[in-house]
This record gives C-alpha cells, sequence and structure tokens, in this order.
C-alpha cells in the first residue's frame, strides 16, 4: 500500500518520484524532473525501504563507454617503396581549353600524353603507373590499350575497381634488374 511521501519508481519505465495523492488504485506522483504524473498502484514500486543508490550520471556513463581498441596499421611498407604514379588523360586535365578541337586532335593528344608517360616510366625504371581514361564510349581505353599491346616489355590491366572505378588502367614495365 502507497502513501502520500512514498519514493517509487515505475515498473515499466526509468521514472522515479514522490508520492503525491493516492485516490483508489491510481496514484499521483511528482518526478524527479519535476512532472506531475497519475499511475495505477500496480505499475509503481516502492523505494524506500528498498536500498537508495545515488547515481552520479558521470560515472554512469564513463562504465557504460566501452573502450575502443587501439588498431594500428599492421601492414609494414617498404621505405623505398614509392606511390604508384596516376596519370589522368581527361581532355580537360591536359588543356585549359578544348572547345576548338576535334574529336581526333582531342584523342591525338591524350594519346601521345600517355606515350610520354610509358617512355619516362621505361626510362626511369618505374614499375608500375595508372592510366586514368574514364568510361565514356571506350574510345581512349581502345586506343590506349591498342597502345599498351605494341610494346614487349609491357602488360597492363583494369586498375583496382575499389579505387579508381572501372575507368583506368593498371600498367607494369617488366624491366632486368641489373
Amino acid at each position: 500500500m502507497l502513501t502520500k511521501g512514498d519514493k517509487v519508481s515505475v515498473l515499466d519505465d526509468a521514472i522515479d518520484g514522490i508520492v503525491m495523492e493516492v485516490k483508489g488504485s491510481e496514484v499521483t506522483i511528482e518526478t524527479t524532473d519535476g512532472f506531475m504524473m497519475t499511475f495505477k498502484s500496480s505499475e509503481l514500486i516502492k523505494t524506500a525501504g528498498a536500498m537508495n543508490i545515488n547515481f552520479n550520471k558521470n560515472q554512469v556513463i564513463s562504465e557504460k563507454e566501452v573502450a575502443k581498441p587501439n588498431y594500428t596499421n599492421k601492414e609494414k611498407k617498404n621505405k623505398r617503396e614509392n606511390p604508384i604514379p596516376e596519370f589522368d588523360l581527361h581532355i580537360e586535365k591536359l588543356v585549359k581549353s578544348y572547345k576548338g578541337m576535334s574529336n581526333y586532335e582531342i584523342l591525338t593528344l591524350q594519346s601521345e600524353t600517355a606515350k610520354k608517360h610509358i617512355e619516362f616510366a621505361l626510362r626511369n625504371r618505374i614499375p608500375k603507373i595508372v592510366f586514368i581514361h574514364g568510361v565514356g564510349d571506350g574510345v581512349l581505353k581502345a586506343e590506349l590499350d591498342f597502345m599498351l599491346g605494341r610494346y614487349e616489355m609491357i602488360t597492363f590491366q583494369d586498375a583496382n575497381y575499389q579505387k579508381y572505378g572501372i575507368g583506368a588502367t593498371e600498367v607494369y614495365f617488366k624491366q632486368n634488374t641489373k
């Protein structure tokens, strides 16, 4: 039996308060937040005789927080390993304005740029490069594949899909290590 002044808690909710009025089976309480709420007496439990626990809000929050593991990158990289050179062959990356250029001139410029990068990589013994050509109609990719196929010391494949999507080609250079 609940009486005025009893400390109570709501069974199915995180609400605590003090009984202000009892009318039959209905009990009105003032919550710890200062609200007046009415419940059935069967929904309340008396807490005055029970253990009175004062929670430190910050302590409860810190106990709930799970310590996050300190992950480090386990992958060891060679100190001499250089990043892979990437060359974007999109025409807007090669010239300031391409408005007056024909499709043939654009493709020729892109092909010549790719050829210069290939020759540079061969001269400087760079093991791998990536050409970003985009998807489009596939004309530049086809031209690039044809050009790369003419070199004996080169193998190529589609670049990493996760990093570049389907619009890039990785070029590997087979070189003697004399």
